[in-house]
């Protein structure tokens, strides 16, 4: 892993890295973090490691927990460039859109390819944090994402047993997603936005039926997948203290 610049600010310490061909960013406190917490962040599709609702997001789990963040560049998105057949997904989403069709059977294949690709680049990307003194290689960690970062985050989940409690917000439920939830078993909170009209969220309650954790919540709320209402600010700053650092909240 090269880190490749770190800012400050706010109680933050903000650090580019490349690894490979991945490009990513990991926010620490300023105070430090041995052992704290590691939480991975999915970005949303279309977007990258650096979007303003991750980031903010982020630098919450920092300064009010202590947590460190990491956040990946998925594939043709942020830094890295597109490869010929996903600009063509690309183009057809487009035109979907324009059309008023459908968005949901061209994202399922390019979100699941997309998702594919990443999950091995998420597991080099924790051993090298793992080897960087703050972090270690015992701090528990965790997983969040929305829509592209679900899809990515539960075949993370269902195949790295590092990762011990996840958060996933609305997503286009596949079956290849009900199949990686049925083998889900750590502590999964699901958030639903009950008024989209891109994404049902009835499917979304499917998947929490299919997810095979005992230890399972599911979260609805009014409004679209990138703008629920509702929604407290620390909602996810909730689960993740209460699964990884066991503080009642």
């Amino acid at each position: 892993m090269n880190i490749i610049s770190e800012t400050s600010s706010n109680g933050v310490i903000e650090r580019g890295f490349v690894l490979d061909e991945v490009t990513g960013v990991l926010f620490s406190p300023e105070s430090g973090s041995t052992g704290a917490p590691l939480i991975l962040s999915g970005h949303s599709g279309g977007v990258h490691k650096r979007a303003p609702g991750l980031v903010a997001n982020a630098h919450h789990l920092v300064t009010e927990l202590g947590y460190s963040v990491a956040a990946i560049d998925a594939p043709g998105h942020g830094d890295r460039p597109r490869n010929e057949r996903d600009q063509q997904w690309v183009a057809q989403m487009q035109a979907a859109r324009a059309a008023g069709e459908s968005l949901a059977p061209v994202i399922t294949e390019f979100n699941l390819s997309l998702a594919e690709r990443a999950v091995p680049e998420w597991q080099a990307t924790i051993d090298a944090l793992q080897q960087l003194p703050e972090i270690g290689p015992d701090a528990p960690i965790g997983f969040g994402g929305m829509t592209l970062g679900v899809v990515t985050g539960l075949l993370l989940v269902a195949a790295e047993p590092r990762i011990t409690a996840a958060s996933f917000g609305p997503v286009f439920v596949f079956d290849e997603l009900l199949d990686a939830a049925k083998s889900i078993t750590v502590p999964v909170e699901f958030l639903i936005a009950w008024d989209d009209e891109e994404i049902d969220p009835r499917p979304g309650l499917a998947l929490f039926d299919a997810c095979g954790s005992l230890d399972k919540s599911v979260h609805v709320y009014p409004g679209r997948h990138n703008r629920m209402r509702g929604v407290p600010a620390d909602s996810r700053s909730r689960f993740f203290a209460r699964h990884l650092n066991g503080t009642a909240v």
